[in-house]
């Protein structure tokens, strides 16, 4: 069964292209125009991928972004106004897992949702037999499960998380550059904001140090990159 994605925007121009060129790729399109409607169709609808605009009426982008990650691990694009940095950020430390900014790029949006969508059925796959479990430390990552724990806490990660945290397991102790980091785990050349990264491995080092207090796994090497050291 072909992907649904919920597109989430209140101009009917953006909607419109969304919705045309996603379903010439054959994805299922559902859409809401406001931020109150985007939450009872995530709900009702259980998509595979959001693809929100900060920017709404009734309520924005940012409420609906925290919401759909209190409900679960939706993976999540935001479309983001040029001048829009701050909540950009934000909306990646809250669980976005990438973002577009406006006017965007077809070509490059539809590159983003096939990364996206590749990375989190992956993670839904059922376990195949002799597929890696990683040992570091009090790590022990179930790549087979998609599961992690952290000494005796399972950490409950985002297929974006997983696989972050599979990158840098595997090349425990050694430096990673966002660069390299951003062409393994997003899967494709990207040339703006690194951020993506760093974001991400912010709320990495959030859920580890939720199970173990004091934890300091992922280390910054400043302008450089991360490494785990476990």
């Amino acid at each position: 069964m072909s992907a649904r994605i919920l597109i989430v925007d209140d101009e009917p121009a953006i909607v419109d292209v969304l919705a045309y060129n996603l379903q010439r790729e054959n994805y299922q399109v559902v859409i809401a125009r406001d931020g109150e409607e985007a939450l009872a169709q995530a709900r009702r609808e259980q998509p595979d991928l959001v693809i929100l605009d900060l920017m709404l009426p009734k309520l924005d982008g940012i409420e609906v972004c925290k919401a759909l990650r209190r409900d679960g691990n939706v993976p999540i694009i935001m479309l983001t106004a040029r001048d829009g940095e701050i909540d950009r950020v934000v909306g990646l430390e809250l669980g976005a897992d990438d973002y577009v900014v406006k006017p965007f790029s077809v070509r490059e949006l539809m590159a983003r949702v096939k990364s996206v969508l590749r990375r989190s059925q992956a993670a839904s796959q059922p376990a195949q037999s002799g597929q890696e479990v990683i040992h570091a430390g009090p790590l022990q990552l179930d790549v087979a499960r998609h599961q992690v724990w952290w000494g005796p806490v399972e950490l409950g990660l985002t297929a974006l998380e997983f696989d972050l945290l599979h990158t840098l397991a595997r090349h425990a102790g050694q430096l990673l550059s966002r660069e390299q980091l951003l062409a393994q785990v997003w899967g494709y050349d990207y040339y703006g904001d690194l951020r993506v990264v760093d974001a991400a491995v912010k709320r990495l080092r959030a859920k580890i140090r939720a199970a173990a207090p004091g934890a300091e796994a992922v280390t910054t090497v400043r302008g450089v990159g991360y490494k785990l050291v476990v």
